[in-house]
């Protein structure tokens, strides 16, 4: 099920070139146009889920094992010295196409990317009240 208006689905199933790292009937691995450091690379499934909220947990589980492979690939071929997997859900979290992809983002010593947030504070009864939110029944 590909959607004809979405990039990403045109670009997974070759309709638009790429430099494509990995690829097999369900997922193509690209190099990001716009990288933040050398290597920086999306995997994409060829299927349109707009998130991970969408993505079938198959597809989730060989998502993983991709991004896995590909890491260990970049960090012994590029000598990076460290590795952000990254996946953004919806316009507040930063997701900019609404087709699921996760980037993998070589990382390097001084390299100038600050991937992060700013660290928060709650009191145990507030994390204690957060918990129980997250784990009540629907």
């Amino acid at each position: 099920m590909k959607n004809d208006a979405c990039i990403f689905c045109k670009i997974a199933n070759g309709e638009i070139p790429a430099k494509t790292i990995y690829e097999d009937d369900e997922f193509r691995a690209i190099l990001d146009l716009g990288p933040a450091t050398k290597g920086h690379a999306l995997i994409l499934p060829k299927n349109h889920y707009a998130n991970l909220f969408e993505l079938p947990e198959e597809d989730a589980k060989k998502v993983i094992v991709i991004a896995k492979r590909l890491a260990t690939k970049m960090k012994n071929n590029l000598k990076c010295d460290g590795f952000n997997l990254m996946q953004n859900n919806g316009e507040s979290a930063g997701q900019t196409v609404f087709h699921f992809h996760m980037h993998l983002i070589p990382r390097y010593e001084n390299d100038g990317q600050a991937i992060g947030w700013i660290p928060g504070q709650m009191s145990d009864e507030e994390l204690e009240a957060v918990k129980e939110t997250i784990l009540k029944e629907e």
